[in-house]
């Protein structure tokens, strides 16, 4: 069955079926101007990369400002590209004086004013996906649910979802909204399956939402890694390269997150054209059955019961 392009979060928005992760935009030795980020927003959506995720903290709350500057700068359609945020983290930093412990807040008002800054920030008119960040121990369903029902009946941000959050803190969520959550972004690679067997997946299959995934490849450790277990993973990926008929393990590792019937979509950290458009290979690698059990087994370390 061929790999779905894009994947539909609601009957209004559906998102790119990879997406780029604009966390490390600021992370290069010198900062990027905004035709810098113009021409690498071009370069994602000529991949098929429409999809941009963002979060308030990124970057030292830098991030948003930057690449709303090259978004400002695109010659594109902001129709044509889908720009997501999340909110709720405070951070210990010299930009929020306020914060001396790092803590969370799902507030109505928190989730108002980081939704203005967001969009002054993007330089945008709307949001199309809003995430909360962290479950957050401290949080009124009742009033979270308000908060994020004010800012999607003001037109502010076109649907609502989660990241990292169990199935239980979106039950409980969703039980308070008028419309559904629309995904939860978690951590899943082929050297973290825990979402395969502690219920996130499948509350994502039962309720039909797409969960979104960061750190598809192991935040680097899957290049890097010089234990036992990264190096059999390696070497099944390597295997399961060479029969689809590719040199590439990690397209192939994004190929194993795309095989899932919960319709996963990766979060694609790189800001190396070069690496995205590899990482762009893995939609054509249908990855068989035997393969992606060969991968899983080498992960853990054993045969599946």
């Amino acid at each position: 069955m061929a790999i779905e392009k894009r994947i539909a979060l609601d009957a209004q928005l559906s998102l790119s079926r990879r997406v780029f992760g604009a966390w490390r935009l600021l992370d290069t030795p010198e900062r990027p101007d905004a035709q810098a980020v113009a021409r690498l927003v071009g370069m994602a959506v000529d991949l098929g990369l429409t999809s941009f995720d963002h979060a308030d903290i990124y970057g030292d709350h830098g991030v948003e400002a930057a690449f709303g500057a090259g978004l400002a700068a695109w010659k594109g359609r902001r129709e044509s590209i889908q720009l997501i945020t999340k909110c709720d983290i405070m951070l210990v930093s010299r930009n929020r004086p306020d914060n001396w412990i790092t803590h969370y807040n799902t507030s109505a008002a928190h989730i108002a004013a980081s939704v203005e800054r967001s969009l002054t920030n993007l330089d945008t008119d709307y949001l199309d996906l809003l995430l909360l960040h962290r479950p957050d121990p401290l949080m009124n369903a009742d009033e979270t649910a308000r908060g994020l029902e004010n800012v999607v009946r003001a037109g502010k941000v076109r649907a609502v979802g989660v990241s990292n959050f169990t199935p239980s803190q979106i039950d409980l969520l969703a039980a308070r909204l008028p419309f559904p959550v629309v995904t939860n972004q978690i951590e899943h690679s082929v050297l973290e399956t825990s979402a395969l067997y502690d219920g996130r997946l499948d509350h994502a299959q039962r309720l039909r939402y797409a969960p979104m995934v960061w750190s598809p490849l192991g935040g680097g450790a899957l290049f890097t890694g010089e234990g036992k277990r990264e190096d059999r993973v390696r070497e099944a990926l390597a295997k399961a390269a060479n029969a689809h008929g590719t040199d590439d393990i990690s397209a192939v590792a994004i190929a194993w997150l795309l095989r899932h019937p919960a319709r996963l979509v990766p979060v694609l950290g790189t800001m190396k054209p070069q690496r995205l458009a590899q990482l762009a290979g893995a939609l054509d690698i249908e990855l068989d059955r035997q393969h992606w059990f060969a991968i899983l087994e080498a992960s853990e370390g054993r045969p599946v019961p």
